[in-house]
């Protein structure tokens, strides 16, 4: 008789247990002779899971038993044949219709008579059984993990799971560099593939090895979805549920959203083929569109860079000129000027931010207390909706969704406490805005188009071009200064400057400065070399 020999292992938890299919295959060689007049036609090797239907040379396989081409099967146990009640129902079925006439297990006796296909079918149930309950068994471990804090599959980049306490840490040699990454991303500067860039090419990141290989460089569309992943934030999303982890977040939940309203949607980004330092910061006075950039050679072979207006309107035909990149750079760097420092304050301006941080030391407690009532009316909020969804008084829909915003409320919170519980004092972030506030010309003169789009982002707002003419506004906590500031003013400046660093909104502007400010220590040592 004609016999498939067919050998299947799955890489899931239900075949954790099962021989390799090399072993099976052994096995079965080894128990062949035994069997008498039996030919092989062609051997089967499946890595596939068996508790659906589906799986493409099993399939094939019965078909060919169904033209005839073969006469029976032989396996190493039944449940590597079927797991499921489709498959089982057919290798069944066709032993009723005589298409198949034997089958050959390694670990089980079959004989093709009623009582042999009453245990076959016993078997085949049995396996799926165990395939159902052991998913029940993976789905109530997850469950317990989530509730634990900790995500139930592979962490992602940047982070490791301790293999004797199976709890998610830091990956020593990826975790900064990715929490780098972030940094990068979030000041505006950079675009994701420039980002990527810089990982892979400067700092040689790799993903972790895998068993025998080694690690393999960081794809482009890996950092699409490093930066669109909550997990960084300290947040597990699971199948439509959101809570709070356990492992140490590399950035807040506004720094994640921030972050998202950079890249306009997540995973997506405009490719850009030229960078320029102003583009997207500038809107036309007379149109309100954007300002774009654009180079142009003249004859002699100079190239320029205008800046002009995108004129995409339809119903409307901008006459803007446009300006040359000089002109911008001098209108902003007089911009610059008015609003930097007089030389003579930053030193006044310190000694008063260190007496009042001194002063405030109250405001850090109420902040908390403030914080743990939001924390607390959060958690009565999530029990009352529980309540509602029992009684049958909102959708599913409409319940997951207000969950989720509740949920996100609550670990915001959780952050803030930790933040504020970790640092006590705002003086020293206040006292890098000052120093950065006496440098921003010569900074700006740098002629780096990173920095200088970092500075006018963190300075300014409302930047419009009009008539070659370039209006734009001081943002929070920065001010135009008179020639000689008075003490109101300064003391409005040191004011304006602690309110500032309690707003979430200040959390991207110091990023920013403190990128500027790596930037300016890697172009001093490029000098120094």
């Amino acid at each position: 008789m004609k016999y498939f020999v067919y050998c299947r292992k799955s890489s899931e938890d239900e075949d954790r247990q099962v021989l390799s299919i090399e072993s099976q295959r052994r096995e079965v060689d080894r128990l062949l002779p035994a069997w008498g007049d039996i030919t092989i036609v062609q051997v089967y090797e499946e890595s596939m899971s068996a508790k659906a239907p589906g799986r493409p040379l099993f399939d094939e396989m019965i078909k060919r038993i169904e033209r005839g081409e073969a006469d029976g099967i032989v396996a190493w146990h039944p449940d590597r044949l079927a797991r499921n009640s489709i498959d089982g129902g057919r290798i069944i079925y066709l032993l009723d219709q005589g298409l198949l006439k034997d089958l050959h297990f390694a670990t089980f006796t079959f004989e093709n008579n009623p009582q042999g296909k009453f245990m076959l079918s016993i078997i085949f149930g049995y396996s799926k059984y165990y395939v159902d309950s052991l998913s029940e068994n993976v789905k109530r471990g997850n469950r317990t993990k989530l509730e634990n804090g900790w995500i139930p599959s592979n962490p992602p980049t940047g982070y490791l799971t301790d293999p004797k306490t199976k709890t998610i840490i830091n990956d020593p040699d990826r975790f900064p560099l990715i929490r780098q990454m972030w940094e990068m991303i979030a000041t505006g500067g950079y675009t994701t593939r420039q980002v990527w860039d810089i990982a892979t090419k400067r700092w040689g990141l790799r993903t972790r090895p895998r068993k025998s290989l080694g690690g393999s460089l960081l794809s482009l569309s890996g950092v699409y979805r490093i930066f669109t992943n909550p997990f960084y934030a300290g947040v597990i999303t699971w199948n439509g549920s959101t809570h709070a982890g356990k492992h140490e977040a590399m950035i807040s939940l506004e720094q994640f959203d921030h972050v998202q309203r950079i890249l306009g949607r997540p995973g997506r980004e405009k490719p850009k083929e030229r960078i320029f330092a102003f583009t997207g910061l500038i809107k036309c006075g007379e149109c309100a569109l954007s300002v774009t950039a654009e180079e142009r050679t003249n004859r002699f072979g100079s190239h320029y860079t205008y800046y002009h207006c995108t004129r995409r309107r339809r119903d409307y035909d901008c006459a803007q000129p446009s300006v040359t990149l000089a002109d911008l750079e001098n209108q902003i760097s007089d911009f610059l000027g008015e609003v930097s420092l007089p030389a003579s304050i930053p030193e006044w301006v310190n000694h008063k931010l260190e007496r009042l941080a001194t002063s405030r030391t109250g405001d850090r407690d109420r902040q908390l207390r403030s914080l743990e009532a939001t924390r607390h009316e959060t958690s009565r909020e999530l029990d009352n909706l529980t309540k509602l969804r029992v009684r049958d008084l909102i959708t599913d829909d409409e319940f997951l969704r207000q969950r989720k915003e509740l949920e996100l409320r609550q670990i915001q919170a959780d952050q803030s406490i930790e933040k504020l519980r970790k640092v006590g004092s705002w003086f020293e972030p206040a006292r890098q805005i000052v120093l950065f506030n006496k440098t921003l010309v010569s900074r700006f003169q740098s002629r780096n188009c990173v920095k200088q789009r970092l500075i006018v982002q963190i300075i300014g707002s409302n930047a419009l071009l009009k008539d070659k003419k370039l209006s734009i506004d001081a943002r929070r906590p920065f001010r135009r200064w008179s020639n000689t500031p008075s003490n109101s003013e300064l003391s409005g400046y040191v004011s304006g400057i602690r309110t500032f660093l309690t707003d979430p909104g200040s959390i991207s502007v110091m990023q920013s400065i403190q990128h500027l400010a790596e930037l300016d220590k890697e172009s001093a040592s490029r000098l120094a070399a």
